[in-house]
């Protein structure tokens, strides 16, 4: 579970920040894959980052396609939902799609007798209906005030399958 550092002074300026985060993300996932090449990992998280940045593409090497997909990939189902528009959270009237969950390839198989990816979503139940954040997510504080909400982000979630034989 991760929670990268934010964009707090620009992208620019915090972008490395978080490539540092993947970066150690990355070795994480590489040393468990050195002591099982078939070890089944899922990391998810507020990354602070969409899943076409470089943290997630470049330094991740995250897939958004499953075809693309080989042994050592990760496959990130976020990046489709991304380029479709959807996101967990909006800053300044744009959405971001910060919350992501990824995964090692073996987890995207169409094999149910073991675990395996189904599909991924973002959870958004219920938004702001008026004010300066009409149609974000329902914040529990909004200007000081409390708004029984939940949070700014909406969460991610996925769908992990297996057959059960009776």
């Amino acid at each position: 579970v991760n929670h990268w550092p934010s964009r707090r002074g620009g992208d620019a300026k915090s972008s490395p920040l978080r490539v540092r985060a993947a970066l150690l993300n990355k070795r994480i996932i590489d040393s468990i894959q050195e002591l099982d090449l078939d070890a089944k990992i899922i990391a998810m998280g507020d990354l602070n980052d969409d899943p076409i940045d470089n943290s997630l593409k470049k330094i991740l090497k995250t897939k958004g396609k499953k075809r693309q997909l080989d042994s050592v990939s990760l496959y990130n189902p976020m990046e489709a939902m991304f380029k479709k528009g959807v996101g967990s959270l909006a800053y300044r009237d744009k959405w971001n799609l910060f919350d992501q969950i990824f995964m090692t390839s073996n987890l995207v198989t169409e094999d149910r007798t073991m675990l395996s990816f189904w599909k991924a979503s973002i959870f958004a139940p219920a938004r702001t209906d008026k004010g300066r954040f009409k149609g974000y997510p329902l914040r529990t504080y909004s200007g000081g005030s409390y708004t029984a909400g939940y949070s700014d982000h909406f969460p991610a979630y996925v769908f992990l399958l297996k057959e059960v034989k009776e």
